[in-house]
């Protein structure tokens, strides 16, 4: 075997050299770091204060319920929609095409963009844990299955989100039409989904369709270790489901890498 070619890194080791770089030009743009940071915590309180009635039986409110839901919202806020409208500028401007000359691969780019947002979403779900805590009381996981649970659910739901958002990026042309396809969208499945408004009160035609989408299971995973247990009486199967958000988010995360690599691009050059 030739030993240049055998001296080149892994894909995966090319892709953790890029956490860096990506972090750099990350917290280089001070107007998207305060809007990705701020915004999933601003909704929380403001929701919060107008869903303030307590839920029969319980001493837990309705914005509790949201403040724990919220959690998945964030990680939807810093994968999906920011990959999207970031790869498709990258792509714009020409800095994926340069990258492509390099021994960077597209699994080892993806790998980058995930760890990105991995360490992103990790400081934001502090910050609405915070929230979360001291606003509307909701209590941490007291055990190591809750936190356990907390963590696979967190990491499902960016590994998933983020390959979506990757996706996405190449059904469009530019920054601006990426934005477009993935606020839009985004918007939508928080109502869906049991993070803008709970699971009880919307009609069941809306828990059909928000049920395919992976945002539904992250807020329902986070209820689960974030509320009382008697909560669960107010989810629509009766039960936390834990079995059930493994499977969702794992299929998502499975079918979107399948789904990226068979579409993803370098250049704008479809």
């Amino acid at each position: 075997m030739d030993e240049s070619w055998a001296a080149l890194p892994s894909p995966l080791r090319i892709g953790l050299s890029r956490v860096v770089p990506e972090l750099k030009m990350f917290y280089r743009r001070p107007e998207q770091l305060a809007l990705t940071f701020s915004m999933p915590a601003v909704i929380c309180l403001l929701l919060g204060s107008i869903f303030t009635a307590k839920l029969p039986g319980t001493n837990t409110s309705t914005g509790a319920v949201i403040a724990a839901s919220m959690l998945a919202y964030g990680i939807l806020s810093t994968s999906f929609v920011n990959l999207g409208i970031g790869i498709a500028a990258d792509r714009e401007t020409g800095a994926l095409r340069r990258l492509r000359g390099t021994p960077t691969t597209a699994s080892s780019y993806f790998v980058g963009k995930i760890m990105l947002v991995a360490i992103a979403s990790f400081a934001e779900a502090v910050i609405l844990l915070l929230v979360g805590v001291l606003v509307f009381r909701l209590q941490l996981p007291a055990n190591a299955f809750g936190w356990f649970t907390l963590a696979w659910v967190f990491i499902l739901g960016i590994v998933s989100c983020s390959l979506l958002g990757i996706f996405v990026s190449n059904l469009v042309s530019n920054a601006l039409s990426a934005a477009v396809i993935t606020n839009g969208p985004a918007v939508g499945l928080q109502f869906l989904s049991g993070t803008y408004v709970p699971l009880m009160v919307l009609p069941t035609w809306m828990l059909i369709v928000g049920s395919i989408f992976p945002v539904k299971w992250m807020a329902q995973g986070f209820r689960s270790v974030l509320l009382p247990q008697q909560m669960v009486v107010f989810e629509p199967a009766g039960s936390w489901e834990h079995g059930r958000i493994f499977l969702v988010l794992t299929a998502w995360s499975i079918v979107g890498l399948l789904a990226c690599l068979s579409v993803f691009r370098w250049s704008d050059k479809r």
